[in-house]
């Protein structure tokens, strides 16, 4: 099993940025992918930002320019730097890991989620 344990959401104003964390442990092997989703009220959960193990990283279009993903391998932790946020960000962030080789969609292992409010 993988557990993953997300930390620094907030309140924050229009324009504002947050640093969200999010550390695995547990049975981390052969996590390829991690990858940070989000869920608004009334809303489906999507995805929001993806890095592989090597670096690659992939953002929904509505967050391109503004937000960065980041990982730190030797800490089994990733990153997800927000900047220029807007009303729209508002939902819970979840982080994600994913063991498959290949895949599109989410992996198994979910955090418990982060609460992100942007205030205008």
């Amino acid at each position: 099993q993988v557990q993953l344990v997300e930390t620094g959401g907030g309140l924050v104003q229009v324009g504002g940025s947050l640093r969200l964390a999010c550390a695995a442990s547990g049975s981390i092997f052969r996590i390829n992918r991690m990858g940070w989703y989000r869920q608004a009220p009334g809303k489906q959960r999507e995805l929001v930002a993806r890095i592989t193990t090597g670096g690659s990283t992939g953002y929904a279009d509505s967050v391109k320019g503004r937000f960065t993903i980041s990982r730190d391998n030797p800490k089994n932790t990733v990153y997800l730097q927000m900047n220029s946020l807007k009303p729209e960000d508002t939902a819970v962030y979840y982080c994600n890991a994913d063991k498959r080789p290949f895949g599109s969609g989410p992996g198994d292992y979910w955090g418990q989620g982060t609460q992100v409010t942007v205030s205008s």
